[in-house]
């Protein structure tokens, strides 16, 4: 398998002064394979301290915070000896674990080694808040990792001659038949195995998705199982209630989150903090509503009104309970859980690209999927469709009352784009959506 976030590693590697980085992001999402793989393709030597299976490292850094100390005592701990920081990456995994090590970025930081100092950890901002513990502000960089998005799942599967194609071809070329029809195969594999490595990594290894759906119930229930473990005991009940709600409630024509419809007679209050639970875990994302887009739109979101969203289509699938033969062949009682898979595809493509979107729904219930802004602080609105049928009348009203320079519709329809009024509308395969920053350039 290959991260693109390989790439954002070796440009911190080759920073002449470097902070310690930290990665994010939810639980099995791939964070230690890609350190210490990042560490294997190029350091000579890697030493790896796991906090959640070697408890004992805690005590080296509970005497006090001196780096040079822990450094030497790490050293000595793995391997008998000093640790070469010119030519050794230094990996702190589940770093939430000891609340000392979290502490010890800052002095690292400070202290001019200059070391290769990778750190992560899973939940890592629902423990530090449950312990009460303050992050070092400043002293580090954070790089976000997601579960693999579609670009990377392709490419993992054998599709790289097509991704390298579709990167060569003219940006708004129609994509041939040839192309086309294997990126919409590997596009409903995704809406099937989803993007968390385990599952990628089965399906490559036995192409049987009876064994994926295995792995994705076991990473399920390992879900579950934080939730007991890492949450505070009033919340355990209501962030299960939220997880399971969250396909029944993208499933609805009017797809906005209700905390009442959660469980009968729950409150928003009573549910707000597990709800937060799980986007802190990066296990769902928010998508909150914009009336009035204005720069910078998250001035003028409405927090109140927003919709939940999945961070990997394979886990939504299964919490779902839609058979992967219901993907395959698309009954005709699937239309509405096919149209919340695509659009969950959008959030999940659309936030690996480091965009956060929102959507836009007038007084008068017209509604745009997804609205984002670029570098240059432009508005563009962003409608999804299931299939090829691209027509969208609260796409052209949001148009010809805003009036975007770029506007996208992303179906199974191919590429295709014209001159609308003051808007160029763009056609956008959905294949083809980890190409987005080409087309707003």
């Amino acid at each position: 398998m290959e991260r693109e976030a390989m790439k954002s590693l070796l440009a911190w590697k080759e920073r002449k002064h470097r902070k310690p980085l930290l990665i994010t992001g939810c639980r099995q999402c791939g964070k230690t394979w890609l350190m210490t793989e990042f560490g294997r393709r190029h350091f000579e030597k890697t030493l790896l301290f796991n906090f959640e299976k070697e408890p004992a490292l805690a005590d080296i850094f509970r005497y006090d915070l001196d780096p040079g100390r822990i450094l030497r005592e790490l050293g000595m701990y793995r391997e008998g000896k000093a640790i070469d920081p010119e030519n050794t990456l230094i990996i702190f995994d589940e770093i939430q674990q000891c609340a000392e090590a979290v502490t010890s970025i800052k002095y690292f930081e400070e202290s001019g080694l200059n070391l290769y100092l990778l750190c992560a950890g899973s939940l890592l901002g629902v423990e530090l808040k449950r312990k009460k513990v303050s992050f070092p502000v400043g002293k580090d960089e954070q790089l976000k990792l997601y579960p693999m998005n579609f670009s990377e799942f392709t490419e993992a599967l054998g599709g790289g001659k097509y991704l390298t194609m579709l990167r060569e071809y003219d940006p708004f070329r129609e994509v041939p038949a040839y192309v086309a029809e294997p990126m919409l195969r590997y596009l409903k594999l995704y809406y099937i195995v989803g993007g968390m490595p385990e599952a990628v990594r089965t399906y490559i290894e036995t192409e049987d998705i009876t064994e994926v759906d295995r792995v994705l119930d076991r990473i399920i229930q390992d879900i579950r199982n934080d939730f007991a473990h890492h949450a505070e005991p009033r919340d355990i009940l209501r962030i299960g209630w939220i997880w399971d709600s969250v396909p029944k409630q993208l499933a609805k024509d009017n797809n906005k989150f209700v905390f009442s419809h959660v469980k009968a007679g729950t409150r928003a209050r009573d549910l707000e903090d597990a709800l937060q639970w799980l986007v802190d875990a990066g296990l769902v994302y928010r998508l909150e509503k914009v009336s009035v887009p204005q720069i910078p739109l998250s001035a003028c979101s409405d927090a109140t009104f927003f919709k939940v969203y999945s961070a990997d289509l394979g886990l939504l699938r299964r919490n779902a309970g839609v058979g992967y033969r219901t993907v395959l062949t698309e009954p005709e009682g699937y239309v509405i859980f096919k149209g919340a898979f695509t659009e969950n595809f959008c959030m999940t493509e659309l936030t690996s690209l480091g965009i956060r979107p929102y959507f836009w729904r007038n007084d008068n219930s017209a509604e745009v999927d997804f609205l984002f802004e670029d570098d240059l602080n432009r508005i563009m609105p962003l409608e999804a469709k299931s299939a090829e049928n691209t027509k969208a009348k609260s796409f052209a009203s949001y148009c010809r009352q805003y009036k975007p320079a770029v506007g996208f519709k992303v179906s199974t329809k191919n590429m295709g784009d014209n001159q609308k009024d003051a808007t160029h509308e763009i056609s956008l395969p959905l294949y083809l959506l980890w190409k987005l920053p080409v087309y707003i350039e």
